[in-house]
């Protein structure tokens, strides 16, 4: 049971910080998209224009933007039912069963490939802005705030900080759903260590029952001829 609650509780600790991980991927991505005015940085790229310094951007699909914001969603979701379960579980001084700690193994193996995705996805999109950035700037961060795209209206002041918290938030994300899924894939190994051992322990049971039968048949069975 120890071993047992110190899984339990680590499971929690973990939920709690990747609850706090997703807000940190949703706030900012929502803000970028909000400030851009509707466009999506994420492998966006363009050309500056000689006459007047302003940048042409030839705009990506605002799909990458919303993808890493649903899965932000996704993983505040389930990290907030989970934080529930485990709670009440923990309260209740209880734990999950075999099949739901099967089904925290899949889910925790999923969303850690979700999560991967949407974390390369930030960190590659945003080097292809950065790249367009630095063909006039001295560094990716230096043109924040500048009125770089008066055309498209867009608010340019805290892009740096925001995509560089997102893309902080997604690989921290992934390191603690990976570990997350360790510790299911634990809990489900030590379930099926107690199976065995229940499995086991009925077989020698079954002997020993046998065998006592056994043993009681043969004396019935002698019983009869000590006595003639």
């Amino acid at each position: 049971m120890a071993f047992t609650n110190v899984l339990l509780l680590s499971q929690i600790a973990g939920y709690v910080v990747a609850l706090i991980l997703s807000l940190c991927v949703i706030v900012p991505m929502s803000l970028h998209i909000n400030e851009f005015r509707g466009h999506c940085l994420l492998f966006s790229t363009g050309n500056w224009r000689e006459s007047d310094g302003q940048f042409v951007a030839d705009w990506a699909s605002r799909m990458y933007c919303d993808y890493t914001i649903f899965v932000g969603l996704v993983l505040f979701l389930v990290s907030a039912v989970q934080i529930y379960r485990s709670s009440m579980l923990m309260y209740k001084g209880k734990d999950s069963s075999f099949f739901s700690a099967f089904i925290d193994v899949i889910l925790s193996v999923f969303l850690t490939g979700v999560t991967l995705i949407a974390a390369v996805i930030i960190t590659l999109g945003f080097m292809s802005w950065c790249q367009c950035m630095t063909k006039r700037f001295p560094s990716c961060e230096l043109s924040a705030g500048n009125d770089i795209d008066k055309s498209d209206s867009i608010d340019t002041t805290g892009f740096h900080i925001e995509l560089g918290v997102a893309q902080f938030a997604a690989w921290s994300s992934l390191s603690i759903w990976v570990g997350l899924s360790v510790f299911a894939t634990l809990k489900l190994l030590r379930y099926h260590q107690l199976e065995n051992m229940k499995v086991s322990m009925y077989r020698e049971r079954q002997k020993l029952i046998e065998a006592a039968s056994n043993v009681s048949s043969v004396s019935s069975a002698s019983s009869p001829k000590e006595i003639s």
